[in-house]
């Protein structure tokens, strides 16, 4: 077996079974406010073109998939990000979801005969850290704390750390903080990018959902800096979140076409070609916009509705963006946890789960990740339960 395997942490899932295993049942319905898994509805349009197509079940796809999703897509990078150039043939490249292509991007980008360095947020999405290790490369945790706007300090790492870096990961806006970085910090990253010859992997799933601003992007950055190559620069985006439908599978890379000629061949290779039925609805979904609109009011619905109930006894905020918040806790993260699972059956994470101790420190610590995935009327009936465990404390 790969002895790297044996430096894979245990997904937070398994931490979190583990921390509940021997409370007692409760009598209350189950609220899960743990997994980030969308809850509202999968567009119907989209559902139809499945059963329109499923026919091509028949058909082997190819790995770059059919032109016309990738011409949907660069068309859809231009009007959102104001692109002025997105060569579809080139520059984008469908996958099946960001997490499988996260993983396999940095097996295709880590050179590990040069001690590779692999810089990541912390907390992080933990796909960017098991990527990482098995690639053999070496994570480094930037700590995304309230001093540092829940994003990393990128002004504090030293310059030894980025001659050695291969690959910076961002996360934006981010899991679990929803914060977002500003065009200006993008642009400075590009340039460090271009001095210390890294990649950037941007990680722009939760980038549809937001409360006022459309986050900015990385390759919006690099346009207005006249980088129309997007030269060391990657983006991850996913129907997932924006579109509702976890179950299709389906995402996109866009961004630097040397680095995507090279991890085409490497996708060749590992046969993750996304079939063609689900290319096709795939199409209907980047082309409208009228469900993503609804869907984020939905969430702004939501977001509104908790703060009213649990902005009083609770350290929160809305976030920028994304689904998530990412609240204080008043007793240690896991008691809180195992508190409000055991007495109000609302599951939450411990945020330590998402984040490493580095120099004593884990700035997940005394915090959770609820999901506001759920109805807003189960989301409401959460809020009021851990609103009564936190009159108990």
């Amino acid at each position: 077996m790969n002895p790297d395997l044996e430096r894979l942490h245990p997904y937070p899932f398994e931490k979190l079974k583990l921390l509940f295993k021997d409370l007692p049942a409760s009598d209350k319905s189950p609220i899960a406010l743990s997994i980030g898994e969308p809850k509202h509805p999968s567009p119907d349009f989209v559902q139809q073109v499945l059963r329109d197509n499923s026919a091509l079940l028949s058909r082997y796809p190819t790995t770059a998939g059919i032109p016309e999703l990738s011409d949907a897509i660069a068309s859809w990078l231009k009007r959102r990000f104001h692109l002025n150039s997105v060569d579809a043939a080139s520059q984008v490249l469908p996958v099946n979801g960001t997490r499988e292509a996260l993983f396999a991007f940095t097996q295709a980008v880590i050179d590990r005969q040069r001690q590779p360095l692999v810089l990541m947020p912390n907390p992080f999405y933990q796909i960017y850290e098991g990527a990482t290790l098995l690639a053999g490369g070496e994570p480094m945790y930037l700590p995304c704390t309230d001093d540092t706007g829940m994003q990393p300090d990128f002004d504090a790492v030293s310059e030894d750390t980025w001659i050695r870096t291969q690959l910076l990961f961002i996360c934006t806006p981010g899991n679990p903080t929803g914060a977002t970085l500003t065009k200006a910090q993008l642009k400075a990253l590009i340039q460090l990018a271009d001095k210390y010859d890294f990649v950037i992997a941007s990680d722009e799933c939760y980038s549809e959902i937001y409360r006022d601003k459309p986050p900015a992007g990385l390759l919006q950055a690099c346009a207005e800096l006249g980088r129309d190559d997007y030269r060391r620069c990657v983006v991850f985006h996913s129907l997932s979140k924006r579109s509702n439908l976890p179950g299709l599978r389906s995402g996109f890379v866009a961004g630097d076409s040397e680095i995507l000629k090279g991890f085409l061949r490497y996708r060749t290779y590992h046969g993750c070609a996304m079939p063609i039925h689900h290319q096709l609805a795939s199409i209907a979904a980047w082309n409208d916009e009228t469900h993503v609109e609804k869907n984020r009011a939905l969430y702004r619905e939501k977001f509104d509705a908790v703060l009213d109930i649990l902005g009083g006894p609770l350290k929160v905020s809305a976030p920028a963006a994304g689904f998530y918040l990412w609240p204080k806790t008043p007793i240690s993260d896991e008691e809180f946890a195992q508190r409000l699972q055991a007495e109000q059956n609302v599951t939450v994470l411990p945020g330590r789960y998402l984040s490493r101790t580095v120099n004593g420190k884990n700035p997940g610590k005394n915090r959770v990740r609820m999901a506001l995935v759920a109805p807003l009327e189960e989301c409401v009936e959460g809020a009021k339960r851990i609103k009564a465990l936190l009159d108990t404390l």
